[in-house]
């Protein structure tokens, strides 16, 4: 049997990326030598490592490079070193060069509660029950890419514009997908919008139900964002898939991770419409920030990175089976009492609990990850 070679690009970053990101390589290719695959790893510069190197946030090279990859890993970008607003290189412009320079115009926030993980969420135990929704959230349009006037005028009078432009073929492909995947779900579509205020939020709105009437099987409501952000809290079991544009997406899938209890928890993937040889072509990253007070430290929890990577080899290489064998790992240490920091319930019960680190945390979901008998039969097959 000939192992299957895919090529994976990965950015490391700023602050606990490149612990996070060595983590799941790690885990990836325990994975492959039990499947019966390779990856060959190659590693780009984006955000703020890539200022000091090189003086921009991520160079065009570099975006080349990582398209003709599989797929792309990224940790983390950014970090108080370069947060000046009045900068004219930030490390997030790496991530628009990303997704605008590589068609990744749609990102996948999946949330679940783990059982284990109940005591680690602020929410009552109760309303944790149940819990699996996937936020869709538009990437290329919205203000995030809207012209903009940066701040200028004397103190006092001083002002600043941006523009939240949408056309209605980012409405609709985004739109489009996420009744796609709830198909395969619970069959509900929440499109989130603020319509009662906004012109783009009633085009979006207009477009989503064209879209939905296409979709006789899949229920779609709509609801005001801010609505919204009080439900996730209040009833976060009701929600199945929620599309909604750049902007509020961002901010509703960072509060939808105090359900897992930490962001540390949560994966990502940023797709657009290439497929790759082995499936479509994606950027996968945790959903979590630099947090450069404890990179390097083996604090980092790398669990919504081994997540992510979960799904890159599900979406974009077409493994199912490396991918169940990831997730299932993180199950089992989960349950085995295995927690970050972040993850030890606050000023609860730590009976049975065993706080690791990064390396920790990493070393117990590779001493579980296993091939099934089925899936050992199916790779043994594969020619």
């Amino acid at each position: 049997m000939t192992d299957a070679r895919y090529r994976i690009a990965t950015i490391p970053g700023d602050g606990v990326g490149p612990d996070v990101v060595a983590a799941a390589c790690r885990v990836v290719d325990t994975a492959g030598a039990q499947f019966g695959f390779t990856v060959d790893w190659s590693e780009h510069l984006a955000g703020g490592a890539a200022i000091d190197e090189y003086g921009v946030a991520i160079r065009p090279e570099d975006v080349e490079a990582c398209g003709t990859a599989d797929a792309i890993l990224l940790g983390a970008v950014g970090g108080p070193t370069w947060s000046d607003p009045s900068a004219t290189v930030r490390p997030e412009q790496a991530l628009f060069a990303l997704r605008g320079g590589l068609g990744l115009y749609a990102n996948l926030r999946p949330v679940s509660v783990h059982p284990a993980l109940i005591a680690s969420s602020p929410l009552r135990p109760e309303l944790l029950a149940g819990v699996d929704l996937l936020i869709v959230r538009e990437l290329t349009g919205g203000v995030y890419f809207g012209a903009r006037e940066e701040p200028a005028g004397a103190p006092g009078s001083r002002r600043a514009v941006d523009t939240m432009p949408y056309a209605e073929h980012e409405i609709r492909r985004v739109v489009e997908l996420a009744f796609q995947l709830a198909a395969d779900r619970r069959g509900n579509v929440m499109s989130v919008d603020k319509a009662n205020v906004l012109a783009t939020s009633r085009l979006w709105r207009t477009v989503a139900t064209e879209v939905g009437a296409e979709w006789p099987s899949v229920t779609l409501a709509h609801q005001l964002v801010d609505s919204c952000a009080m439900l996730l809290v209040r009833r976060p079991a009701d929600f199945d898939v929620v599309v909604t544009e750049n902007l509020f997406g961002d901010i509703l899938s960072d509060e939808a991770a105090v359900l897992a209890g930490s962001l540390g928890m949560l994966p990502s993937a940023s797709l657009g419409e290439r497929r790759a040889e082995h499936g479509i072509f994606g950027l996968y990253e945790p959903i979590h920030g630099s947090a450069p007070d404890i990179a390097g430290r083996d604090l980092a929890n790398p669990i919504g990175t081994i997540l992510s990577a979960a799904m890159l080899l599900r979406l974009s290489l077409g493994r199912e089976d490396a991918a169940a064998a990831l997730e299932a790992a993180v199950s089992d240490t989960l349950d085995a009492g295995f927690r970050t920091a972040d993850l030890m319930p606050p000023g609860g019960d730590t009976a049975g609990l065993n706080q690791v680190g990064t390396q920790g945390m990493t070393g117990a979901i590779v001493d579980r990850i296993a091939i099934p008998e089925a899936a050992r039969e199916t790779a043994a097959a594969r020619p």
